[in-house]
């Protein structure tokens, strides 16, 4: 069943610039009512959503200062009465900086997890809502494994697992909220622009070369796979966008 972007309310965390910037951008070309931009650094956010009114026209975007580590509670009330529904929520957020483990994991897995049930509980019918889309942006390490970068590997695992059973048949035919995971191959971003992969010489000579070898992608494409997954993915699955190429549904093989 396709679905449509039009009109909808989207939250996007960590928005002020890269794929969340990005996405924020095509959704609106979609038609989204309102994009609604989150992001601890206040310039660049407030720069995003002032460059977007200007290009799609006032009240289309909005930016409001938010570190989703500590600011779900607040930022979440603010949202839902200022809106009253959201039918949108992108964990955009993350960072990828294997040097940095509670960090890494307290933003890329935690802060995913708690707005996820926060917006869940927000959008479910069964709870009074009107149905949504949880978007949690995974990567291709939520299911590939190789020998660089562990921290941020099993951070992407822990996205994968949650969306799938978050947004299981079972959940989704009783909340009416559907969760999946996008999950980019290498992309031309500032987050992986300068990773340091070992502080050992060899490793991350080695890391270097592997890079090199691998299929990288511009993020206009994540954007454009991104709308385009919405529109059409079942709750509790994932999707590659790897390459630029047309965007593949990441199977699930159960060991048994």
């Amino acid at each position: 069943m396709a679905r449509e972007l039009k009109n909808k309310v989207i939250v996007i965390t960590g928005a002020a610039e890269g794929l969340g910037l990005i996405m924020a951008e095509v959704f609106l070309e979609k038609g989204a009512k309102t994009v609604v931009i989150l992001d601890i650094n206040e310039k660049l956010g407030a720069d995003a959503a002032r460059s977007l009114n200007s290009k799609y026209g006032d009240g289309k975007a909005a930016f409001f200062k938010c570190d989703v580590i500590a600011d779900l509670e607040t930022i979440s009330k603010k949202l839902f009465d200022t809106y009253k529904t959201v039918d949108v929520l992108v964990n955009n957020a993350g960072i990828l900086d294997d040097f940095a483990v509670k960090k890494t994991i307290y933003i890329n897995v935690l802060a995913l997890i708690e707005w996820s049930n926060k917006f869940w509980e927000h959008m479910r019918k069964d709870k009074g809502g009107k149905g949504g889309t949880i978007i949690n942006l995974a990567s291709i390490y939520g299911f590939r494994v190789d020998q660089f970068l562990p921290v941020y590997q099993a951070s992407k695992f822990a996205v994968m697992g949650f969306t799938r059973s978050l947004g299981h048949k079972y959940n989704y035919e009783r909340s009416g909220v559907r969760v999946v995971a996008i999950c980019p191959g290498f992309t031309v971003t500032k987050l992986t622009t300068e990773v340091k992969a070992s502080d050992e010489q060899v490793v991350q000579r080695d890391w270097e070369a592997f890079l090199k070898g691998n299929l990288w992608q511009k993020p206009e494409s994540v954007g454009k796979a991104a709308a385009e997954i919405y529109e059409r993915a079942d709750s509790g699955t994932a999707w590659l966008i790897e390459g630029g190429k047309p965007i593949v549904e990441v199977p699930y093989v159960s060991p048994f």
